[in-house]
């Protein structure tokens, strides 16, 4: 009898624990999340996304997408970069064309290692850095031309001596071009 009268107080005590929002829940969190964002109200809207998070797979697809990109922007600018690479991935999945999402994640990627000048020896988790960080650079490039990484990306390709990969670049860039999106819709 007290084996059962504990079963039930644990099953009891376990449900209340794990309670799982409602999909209007989590909206109206979201919600939140974005005014926080709007506001500059950093620290609440990393704690807004944080409870959003567990159960994100009840926002609709797009406005999942655009909740990971929000999360993902927060956790960069706090320095978390593992986490801000798994959103930002989670968010080129959804849309491979958003290259905002790309850019982040090819400078987060590189952060962690100089840039070295071409003649120094390079070691291969210098060169799969560089190699993970590179289509998404590239990416970035094509959709918004800026002149300070087009010269990181040659400088990439020349420290990892790929002369095939920087002969080729003008190519993909202009192929790469044809695809852009930069706003992510909610809706």
């Amino acid at each position: 009898m007290v084996k059962k009268a504990f079963l039930i107080v644990f099953i009891l005590a376990t449900s209340v624990l794990t309670y799982a929002q409602t999909a209007d829940e989590v909206y109206n969190k979201y919600a939140d999340f974005n005014l926080a964002m709007l506001q500059n109200e950093h620290d609440k809207a990393l704690d807004l996304g944080e409870q959003i998070l567990p159960d994100s797979v009840k926002l609709p697809p797009k406005t999942r997408v655009s909740f990971y990109n929000g999360i993902a922007k927060l956790y960069e600018e706090d320095a978390q970069s593992i986490k801000a690479i798994a959103y930002y991935n989670r968010v080129v999945a959804a849309q491979p064309n958003y290259y905002v999402a790309h850019r982040a994640l090819g400078y987060l990627y590189i952060k962690d290692i100089a840039v070295k000048a071409t003649d120094m020896p390079v070691d291969t988790t210098y060169n799969a850095k560089v190699k993970r960080a590179l289509p998404h650079l590239e990416k970035a490039q094509a959709c918004d031309p800026s002149d300070d990484t087009l010269t990181l990306i040659k400088t990439l390709y020349k420290n990892i001596k790929d002369q095939q990969g920087l002969d080729t670049l003008p190519a993909r860039l202009n192929q790469l071009q044809k695809n852009c999106i930069d706003i992510l819709s909610d809706q």
